[in-house]
């Protein structure tokens, strides 16, 4: 029996909320089962940014689980999967994966992923960063974790919100090896020196 390709989706209650929505529409088209956790402060960001339910987030995920279920599949290095992305990552979601002291599924799945060496892509929402938060992602990185701030691309000259959020989401995804139509490619769908 093959184990399906599964990626693990956490929400923290950072600002960006509109990233893992974005993200959890297009893995819909790829194959991959997806596996949804939310915090709390998420579930307060996406009715102030995205102005939906959660459970219209969450409709969008093969499986959701509580925050508090620390008893969960993903929280478990037995249960295989390509790792996992926080989309957005607040302060606080990545300072308890630096320590290692997680107080919800959202933060164990995290730890979890490191632990098993799988890919774990933070998309750290806060500007400006002070020493603190420096280090912290140093650590992180030391770990194995990758900082993907969500920054646009201006490259590909975006004309609208929602193609700055693609080029994020679909770069995130490409650490995964996921294939969408999301992302312009130098070299190819850009051309060096075009005006």
């Amino acid at each position: 029996m093959s184990t399906p390709d599964r990626l693990i989706i956490g929400i923290s209650g950072a600002s960006g909320v509109v990233y893992a929505h974005r993200m959890l529409e297009v893995l819909r088209d790829t194959g991959i089962e997806t596996h949804l956790v939310v915090s709390r402060a998420a579930e307060m960001t996406i009715a102030y940014e995205l102005e939906i339910k959660t459970a219209e987030v969450k409709a969008l995920a093969d499986k959701t689980y509580a925050i508090a279920d620390v008893g969960a599949a993903i929280s478990s290095g037995s249960f295989k999967t390509l790792g996992m992305v926080i989309a957005p990552c607040s302060v606080r979601t990545m300072s308890e994966i630096a320590t290692g002291v997680t107080s919800t599924l959202l933060t164990r799945a995290a730890d979890v992923v490191l632990k098993e060496k799988r890919r774990l892509t933070l998309m750290v929402r806060e500007t400006p960063l002070h020493l603190g938060h420096l280090r912290t992602m140093t650590a992180l990185a030391e770990m194995g974790a990758i900082i993907a701030p969500p920054l646009p691309a201006f490259y590909t000259e975006p004309k609208t919100i929602s193609e700055l959020i693609d080029q994020s989401v679909g770069r995130v995804l490409d650490l995964y090896d996921i294939e969408t139509p999301l992302t312009r490619r130098w070299g190819e769908d850009l051309e060096k020196g075009r005006r």
